[in-house]
């Protein structure tokens, strides 16, 4: 169940605090009461999980004043008005100060409960969207999610560290489902920028991206993206659609001596499967501007156990999510993971973990008939030995005998009794395996 939204509830008079502060609670509310402005004030900051309901006419700081108070120290905040017969017009004024609504005595308490369950969905919303915000701006955060111990994944982390700081413009590109959109986020977390703003377009929006991107801005539209962006990072995705007109826009955007410099563009390119290449869909000049620091994704077959422990907290989170057990994977099904071309790359994988999972709940399927009916889409063929990227079987058995271990610590949480015991292994050994493979006990303990 959602927590209840708080209603910080201000009016001088104790019996009307009182009985909105019962009918608010009624319908749901976590309800704060205030007999005064300057009392409210000391509760109520920027960060305030909550709406307001307060009086206009009240002595000493008065509702008008109250609201530009609390405007100014978060204008997103949704405050509801209440006025007496005769000042509508002061109630209109609030409006045009930024209150979300007012309500004219005597008032409906159900008109009442609409407009505090409206203002509480809008300020939910707000609070969701700047905690993303904040999760997006957080550079280890961000890092945490890319996720993987393989060469290509680490020294493309490495990567994000030095073009992140590097501050430039940057072209990303991969197939399909590798992460790009992450690690655009991710270069702009660990950058200078961050904290600043960060707006994503697709460039395969339709015909009104140019004046989308760079206006100009039809009355009572938002700003364009440019502006939007202007001091953090515009990320543009799909860039081998972008129009020519657009294009000789951002370069000249790009070679302006200020606004280039103030804002950064990452470009993503989405060509890597389409046998076209992101020069031909470009200007040269635009091109060599945008590809000056690049970074290539590299696709999960080429990752090796980064596979399995993809798929493993991929279906622990679903497991959660279904309130289920995680499904358990045998040897042969860790190398058909392992061995799968994964043409859809990640976002292939997480589908597939989804599916296991809920299979396994009801005691059917395998990860087999999975990966056969994905690659039967694609006109992929594969079966229980084939394999695009040859390895030796040692390092199928090592990446099996890793997941077994971290899967079994994870169930037991870090009990090495429990675990030496389901896997019958004596202490000295589990210890070594575990050294071998980076799988640390304190891990798994809640």
């Amino acid at each position: 169940m959602p927590k209840a939204m708080k209603i910080a509830i201000v009016d001088d008079e104790q019996d009307m605090r009182q009985s909105i502060s019962q009918w608010l609670a009624l319908s749901g509310f976590d309800t704060e009461t205030f007999p005064s402005a300057e009392d409210a004030l000391k509760s109520l900051d920027a960060g305030y999980p909550g709406i307001v309901l307060s009086d206009i006419r009240m002595p000493g700081m008065d509702g008008m004043v109250f609201l530009k108070k609390l405007m100014s120290s978060d204008s997103a905040l949704p405050v509801i008005m209440i006025t007496g017969h005769g000042d509508v017009p002061m109630a209109v004024e609030a409006m045009r100060l930024g209150a979300f609504d007012f309500l004219e005595k005597p008032f409906n308490p159900d008109r009442m409960t609409q407009l505090a369950k409206k203002a509480a969905d809008a300020r939910r919303m707000t609070l969701e969207n700047r905690a993303l915000r904040r999760e997006l701006g957080d550079g280890s955060t961000m890092m945490k999610k890319l996720i993987g111990a393989s060469p290509v994944m680490t020294r493309l982390r490495e990567d994000i560290l030095d073009l992140g700081q590097a501050d430039g413009h940057v072209l990303i590109d991969g197939e399909t489902g590798t992460g790009k959109t992450l690690v655009a986020h991710a270069l702009h977390a660990v950058g200078p920028r961050a904290g600043k703003p960060f707006i994503i377009q697709s460039c395969a929006a339709g015909d009104d991206l140019p004046a989308r991107l760079f206006g100009p801005a039809a009355e009572g539209m938002p700003l364009p993206l440019v502006e939007q962006a202007r001091g953090g990072t515009l990320c543009l995705e799909d860039i081998e659609a972008l129009p020519a007109e657009c294009q000789t826009r951002l370069l000249a955007l790009m070679n302006d001596t200020v606004a280039g410099l103030e804002t950064r563009i990452i470009a993503v390119s989405n060509l890597a499967q389409d046998g076209r290449t992101i020069e031909d869909c470009l200007r040269p000049d635009l091109f060599y501007r945008l590809a000056a620091l690049r970074i290539t994704l590299p696709p999960l077959r080429q990752r090796g156990e980064d596979i399995l422990t993809l798929f493993t907290q991929y279906a622990e989170e679903f497991c959660d999510e279904y309130g289920c057990e995680a499904p358990q994977i045998t040897a042969q099904e860790a190398a058909q993971l392992l061995q799968a071309p994964w043409p859809g790359n990640v976002r292939q994988l997480i589908n597939l973990s989804e599916r296991a999972v809920l299979q396994s709940r009801r005691g059917t399927g395998s990860i087999a008939s999975l990966l056969m009916a994905d690659n039967a889409e694609v006109g992929a063929e594969i079966g229980p030995a084939v394999t695009t990227e040859g390895k030796p079987l040692k390092e199928y058995v090592e990446a099996f005998e890793r997941m077994l271990i971290d899967n079994t610590m994870r169930r037991h949480k870090g009990s090495i009794a429990a675990v030496m015991d389901e896997l019958c292994l004596p202490r000295r050994t589990l210890n070594e395996k575990m050294a071998k493979y980076g799988l640390s006990r304190s891990n798994y303990l809640t």
